[in-house]
């Protein structure tokens, strides 16, 4: 198999700054934005939280545009602008017509370089983001993954939940999110990633222009994950228990990820996998369970998750412990072969979508400084 389009093609500016697109002659729209690897481990002490509070308030006004311009030009030409904060990384993004790119390029240099962080959009977006942290609160299956890793990584930023705390979100203030920026958003970890309709060198025409404000120094490498492990409980009065089981797994450096990531799909990542047709359709311990392997650039883990009746719950823990026991001596290769194809569809249609080829070339640039082909 080969890949569709034409090869991706990167630049490198002299700031460090990389360029990467993907032509897609098929399709009229672009998926752009603008990635850096800075996300929530990055944060120091007394700024837990600031990564993704950054990232709402780039929306929230520059020097030229005030935060209701910036959306009305973006929709203005079909942009639907969007971000996102991970452990790891924050990426911007849109996806339009290929003509109308400049537009986006030009607004995303605009709240990545001049945002005001006025003290009035600073209130509103506090009250905003404390929402989301009461809403993240009230969902287990939201709430639950930031329990496991601050168990897993206690005292390390890696562990703790990318949205803050409410008393750490309600400290923020112009200087903390302008230093944070200057500190985190360096050249050398930004990508600026296009997929769709696009012109490479037109692209690196205009990242040349309208990035070249950033510092070209790279920042300081964020402290090394050590994992730890452990058990937390907490008691809400909700209809069922919801759990979490893990360990320690790979970096995304680790060709042993590979292996964790087709264990994890084979154990519990679809409806024929061994957890869901023995805890599920075998015994009826509870109503979903999945398995998933999560990588990082230093360390990983492993995690089973599931909601159960009260009276279910030990045993649930007790199957599922036994079924990855299990799975590590007798996986059948037919099981094998099945999350593998699963994995390739999943994988594939990534190369298809301009908006997940976009965050796929970003991100892939992160971990490997190289772009994968659709056979490697």
């Amino acid at each position: 198999m080969s890949d569709a389009n034409p090869t991706p093609r990167i630049t490198t500016l002299p700031s460090g700054l990389r360029v990467v697109s993907q032509s897609m002659p098929s399709v009229r729209t672009v998926a752009a934005g603008v990635w850096a690897r800075a996300g929530s481990r990055d944060e120091q002490p007394g700024e837990h939280g600031l990564a993704h509070f950054l990232e709402h308030m780039a929306f929230k006004g520059t020097k030229q545009r005030n935060a209701q311009q910036i959306v009305e030009e973006m929709e203005a030409v079909g942009g639907d602008l969007n971000a996102s904060t991970t452990v790891e990384t924050t990426g911007y993004y849109v996806r339009l017509m290929g003509e109308d790119l400049p537009v986006a390029l030009d607004i995303f240099a605009d709240i990545l370089t001049n945002s005001t962080f006025d003290d009035q959009e600073l209130k509103r977006e506090k009250a905003v983001v404390l929402q989301e942290i009461g809403a993240c609160e009230d969902s287990p299956e939201d709430w639950l993954p930031d329990l496991f890793m601050e168990q897993a990584f206690p005292g390390q930023a890696i562990g703790r939940p990318i949205l803050g705390t409410r008393q750490s979100v309600k400290s923020f203030d112009r200087s903390a999110l302008q230093a944070y920026l200057d500190r985190r958003y360096r050249a050398p970890v930004l990508v600026v990633a296009a997929a769709g309709d696009v012109d490479h060198d037109q692209l690196v025409d205009q990242a040349t222009k309208l990035f070249g404000g950033f510092s070209h120094a790279a920042p300081t490498v964020p402290q090394r994950a050590d994992y730890a492990g452990g058990d937390v409980r907490k008691v809400r009065k909700l209809e069922q228990a919801h759990l979490m089981l893990g360990f320690s797994g790979f970096s995304y450096h680790d060709d042993e990820q590979y292996a964790a990531h087709a264990f994890a799909h084979a154990l519990g990542g679809s409806m024929s996998s061994r957890l869901f047709q023995e805890v599920r359709e075998k015994r009826g311990l509870a109503y979903a369970i999945d398995a998933q392997h999560w990588s990082y650039s230093d360390c990983g883990v492993f995690c089973i998750s599931a909601g159960a009746g009260e009276e279910d719950a030990a045993d649930l823990i007790t199957v599922s412990l036994d079924e990855i026991a299990r799975a590590t001596r007798d996986l059948a290769q037919e099981e094998l072969d099945r999350a593998r194809a699963q994995m390739k569809v999943s994988l594939m249609s990534g190369f298809e979508s301009p908006s997940r080829r976009v965050d796929q070339i970003a991100h892939q640039l992160f971990a490997y400084d190289r772009l994968m082909s659709s056979d490697e």
